[in-house]
């Protein structure tokens, strides 16, 4: 903004979480810009510039409840977009989407480094591919989807299959092994959630190279929908003034574009395909183009997004499948079977899945692990109709083999000890590996299903099967 008279205006209307404000001088804010209105009592609104209604007014989406808000009320422009703090001041700190902090500890120094939460994504030019894998210790993603250092990787499921707590053990086994920054992002987040979070971070160690980011439910929709970009602008500061590699976590990026499309019906858009905002694309687009590796320094991005009534064609869900390297789709049927962690062997993909990338060995076994377990669903409606002793040898041998795959690729979690008693298990990939290769191979055909459920490397399921013949057989005579 030019004069300081150009930057104050008034509230000429106020109807929820948008506020009409008028300005008297000949410019007006840009979209995206900050507002900034004093309540009554000391306390600062922010709002944002949506749209220009005339020469002299803007209509904006306050990030904060309007709740006392009056006609009249004087405004302030900030003369550009929301500045959050970032930088070392920010390491285990829990933020708003305003940079606020909300932890209950001291505030951040003024003299703190800020940031807009508004930019322009890496050119083409500057960015960098992602080829190496990013282990996890989780057996099914690491060999069927494999993460990229960074690459961008979803996490698709419906309510309740799981998609935070696989979030959780992500988070709990990349950051023990990462040496990086973790940037979290809790976008329409349960407080619950939240206090699980910090609590998961506080007893790992983790926190102080972790910011916490939330704008949660009963926030108004603006803090949930710029939330994301507050995260994503402490990481870029990291990425490209420190050069460090950040891991940067949101869950649940569903709300995000739900918290848009109650922005675009608050400002009066019509809206689009099943009821979304028709800046959708635009949308998502802006957000994930910035989640990028510049030079040395890597973003690696791990999203839950949640799939309304578990229907994967809905325009947002295949909007930001659009942008990611690897997608994990979580399945209720096999949450239903107690197959956890509950990820469809088929469905999910990955474009790390190459042998360029992962090696010959690994994309065979990945590649027949899927051939048979997709024989085995296709076989499902015979084998409940007719049962599995009318299928063939080969049929009923690889449909054996299919189901002890299906259970060794489950495991027990860290973040879920507390309620199982099941201390969790890490796999490396070799491990994992070896151990789809001696199922498919036929090695372990004759062991009981259940010695591999729940288990960590094929080790421990030799060990139960052995353990159990002991118990129930008698040594052969010296």
């Amino acid at each position: 903004m030019g004069e300081d008279a150009e930057s104050q205006g008034h509230i000429v209307a106020v109807r929820g979480a948008v506020i009409d404000v008028a300005f008297a001088g000949e410019g007006l804010p840009a979209i995206d810009d900050a507002l900034f209105v004093r309540r009554d009592n000391g306390e600062t609104i922010v709002a944002e510039v949506q749209s220009h209604l005339d020469p002299h007014r803007v209509r904006a989406i306050a990030l904060q409840t309007t709740a006392g808000l009056r006609r009249g009320q004087r405004v302030e422009a900030a003369g550009g977009p929301i500045r959050v703090p970032v930088g070392d001041h920010v390491l285990g700190r829990l933020l708003d989407v305003t940079g606020r902090v909300a932890d209950d500890g001291a505030p951040i120094p003024d003299d703190a480094p800020r940031r807009p939460i508004h930019r322009p994504p890496p050119s083409l030019a500057q960015q960098t591919g992602a080829a190496e894998i990013f282990s996890t210790g989780i057996k099914i993603i690491d060999l069927l989807t494999p993460l990229a250092r960074g690459g961008k990787a979803a996490m698709f499921g419906g309510a309740g299959v799981g998609k935070t707590v696989l979030v959780m053990e992500l988070i709990r086994a990349m950051v023990a092994s990462y040496q990086g920054i973790s940037v979290f992002a809790g976008v329409g987040e349960r407080s619950r959630e939240g206090h699980e979070m910090l609590l998961e971070m506080q007893t790992s160690g983790v926190l102080d190279r972790t910011v916490l980011v939330y704008g949660q439910m009963n926030e108004p929709p603006g803090a949930r929908w710029r939330a994301p970009l507050t995260a994503l602008t402490i990481a870029e500061y990291f990425r490209d003034e420190r050069r460090q590699n950040v891991l940067l976590m949101m869950d649940n990026i569903f709300r995000f574009v739900q918290a848009g499309a109650e922005v675009s019906g608050l400002l009066g858009r019509l809206p689009s395909r099943v009821g979304y905002q028709p800046t959708l694309a635009s949308e998502v687009a802006a957000l994930q183009e910035r989640i990028a590796s510049v030079g040395e320094a890597a973003v690696t991005a791990i999203e839950a997004v949640y799939v309304p009534a578990d229907d994967f064609t809905d325009p947002a869900v295949t909007t930001i499948a659009a942008h990611v390297d690897s997608m994990v789709v979580l399945s209720r049927a096999m949450a239903a079977e107690g197959m956890y962690p509950a990820i469809d062997p088929i469905a999910s993909s990955s474009v790390l899945l190459d042998p360029l990338v992962v090696g010959e060995n690994h994309a065979r076994v990945a590649t027949e692990a899927r051939r048979v377990i997709e024989h085995y669903k296709e076989l499902q409606d015979v084998i409940s109709l007719l049962g599995v002793e009318e299928l063939g040898a080969e049929d009923r041998r690889l449909v054996g083999r299919a189901r002890r795959l299906q259970r060794f690729l489950t495991q027990p979690f860290d973040v879920t000890e507390a309620f199982t008693g099941e201390p969790g298990r890490s796999v490396p990939i070799a491990d994992t590996i070896a151990g789809c290769e001696a199922i498919l191979s036929g090695e372990c055909d004759g062991w009981r299903e259940s010695s591999l459920y729940m288990i960590g490397a094929l080790d421990e399921a030799r060990q139960k099967e052995e353990s159990a013949r002991s118990g129930t057989t008698t040594a052969p005579p010296a």
